[in-house]
């Protein structure tokens, strides 16, 4: 599955692309099912407002989108095993025109050892229709700043010491769900535009011309960004952001 924002239409026979620049951020949709690709594209267009959104039926398609500047794409899994064949060379298909475009994958299935096979690989992130919106959108803004997102594999482990009480369980980790995610994730969607940036080492200024705004607003979405972090710093910043995609305590400033 794959996702692109933008406004203008152009349609043909295997997916609908949106542009608003030509070098605006991009996101690629790869999905065969109409109803869940335009429901995401739907999505994305309001949360991910300047970006352009890409949505293809199939990797056959990947042609039309070569010269966008594309941040992510998200292939749907459409009941595949991540070991498939026909998986396999979609992602080959990918990496050979967007070698440098993070992958995350959509899923019907909350499956743990789905995550864990994906994470092996080099998938950024598993996205499930289970997902609530809110935390689905946190996850795409984590993955978009450079982290990864797997909630399948938040407390993969003590799934045994559960079995006592399922309801109230299942209830419970929704909530932890909730909050460690979007405790992780808890950035704008022009905030994590700024993220993906500074990551690559751009200056203000250059984040400034990439994303059209005023030094002023690159410098204030900074100062917000590393309040969220309690960063001091650009590089704390960074290595913060691993930290925590990588799933490791954050480190108080002595």
């Amino acid at each position: 599955m794959q996702i692109f924002v933008g406004s203008t239409q152009v349609s043909d026979i295997t997916g609908t692309r949106r542009r608003i620049g030509r070098n605006a951020p991009t996101v690629i949709i790869i999905e065969h099912s109409t109803l869940a690709r335009t429901t995401v594209v739907k999505l994305l267009e309001r949360e991910l407002a300047g970006w352009n959104v890409i949505d293809l039926i199939s990797t056959e398609s990947l042609e039309s989108a070569l010269g966008a500047e594309v941040r992510l794409i998200v292939l749907g899994l459409a009941g595949r095993s991540v070991e498939s064949t026909s998986l396999r060379d979609d992602l080959a298909a990918i990496a050979a025109r967007f070698p440098e475009a993070p992958v995350a994958l959509l899923s019907g299935t909350d499956d743990a050892i789905i995550a864990r096979q994906a994470l092996k690989m080099g998938i950024r992130g598993l996205f499930s229709t289970s997902l609530p919106i809110d935390i689905a959108l946190a996850g795409l803004r984590l993955v978009l700043a450079g982290g990864t997102f797997f909630p399948q594999l938040l407390g993969a482990g003590t799934n045994g010491s559960n079995e006592h009480s399922p309801a109230r369980n299942e209830a419970e980790k929704s909530l932890d769900d909730r909050t460690q995610y979007l405790a992780i994730a808890d950035f704008t969607p022009r905030e994590a535009d700024v993220l993906a940036e500074l990551q690559c080492g751009c200056s203000n200024k250059v984040i400034a011309g990439k994303l059209n705004l005023s030094g002023h607003t690159v410098k204030m979405h900074l100062q917000h960004i590393m309040r969220k972090l309690q960063a001091q710093n650009r590089t704390e910043v960074v290595a913060r952001l691993i930290q925590r995609a990588a799933g490791g305590p954050d480190v108080s400033p002595s």
